[in-house]
């Protein structure tokens, strides 16, 4: 199973993720998210598309570290939302009321929620299948859990981009992209987590930058540069960047790069289906 998404103790040597990194991480990406709300926008619609595949409606909704979009959106479709974020900056950003709270030690008491979402949010958790648990204990009985998480080939270009420029440049390489689950991991935490009827497909989206410094820029605006507790925490060699970005697959019209978005559902469970 990839890095980082294990049922186990929270000792320190099995995490994986430095979530002191990821908190101040998404504290200054508070101040600059906003030159990613379009793209964090459609990828949180996409995902809500979801909804309109049931029968079921909600009316009370969990956001977590949806950045300003998700409780937005939910509105939108009537549900009452409480947002939760990490960052006490970030969930700022949500109308009230909003939460900021630990994924990994919720504080939602047993049925507070008929619907739980989290776009994109729950991949810097060290103990995820502890957290799904933890959200279904907060749904009520055939309440919805509705995720994205990027998934196993997410980033890759620049995975390999970075992995051989700095060996070339140092003779080694140090982690410097979050690992990512792959389908086959995603299906088996919600199945160990508990819920009903899990579900797990794959999404793949192509973004073209015609500036490849743009990559670095929004990934920071978003919150998602390295919290890996192994990274080398020296200051990289001054072209390691510039020699990966040069060194990406390239097209007419900028470079590629891949967003491989593994979406999950999952339902609490309950005596009666009434699900489709």
């Amino acid at each position: 199973m990839t890095g980082g998404f294990r049922v186990g103790t929270m000792q320190d040597d099995v995490r994986i993720f430095d979530r002191t990194a990821v908190r101040l991480h998404r504290d200054r990406a508070a101040r600059q998210v906003d030159a990613v709300a379009t793209l964090l926008q459609e990828l949180a619609e996409r995902l809500l598309d979801r909804l309109d595949d049931t029968t079921r409606r909600f009316s009370r909704a969990l956001d977590i570290g949806g950045r300003g979009v998700v409780a937005p959106l939910l509105r939108q479709r009537g549900i009452e939302t409480v947002s939760c974020d990490l960052s006490p900056a970030m969930a700022a950003r949500n109308p009230a009321p909003v939460v900021a709270a630990d994924e990994e030690f919720l504080p939602f008491g047993p049925a507070s929620f008929d619907l739980v979402v989290a776009s994109l949010s729950l991949h810097w958790v060290n103990d995820l299948p502890g957290t799904l648990i933890q959200l279904r204990h907060a749904l009520c009985p055939d309440g919805l859990l509705l995720a994205s998480l990027p998934g196993l080939g997410t980033l890759s270009e620049l995975r390999v981009a970075l992995t051989e420029a700095e060996v070339t440049l140092t003779g080694g390489a140090a982690p410097r992209v979050s690992p990512f689950p792959d389908l086959r991991d995603c299906a088996a935490l919600l199945q160990r987590a508990g819920y009903a009827l899990p579900v797990a497909d794959i999404e793949d989206i192509r973004v073209v930058y015609a500036d490849p410094l743009a990559l670095l820029r929004e990934l920071r605006a978003a919150g998602e540069t390295n919290a890996v507790r192994l990274r080398d925490r020296r200051i990289p060699p001054r072209a390691l960047f510039p020699s990966a970005l040069a060194a990406m697959p390239s097209q007419a019209d900028g470079i590629p790069v891949t967003l491989r978005l593994a979406v999950v559902t999952g339902w609490a469970p309950a005596g009666s289906p009434g699900r489709t």
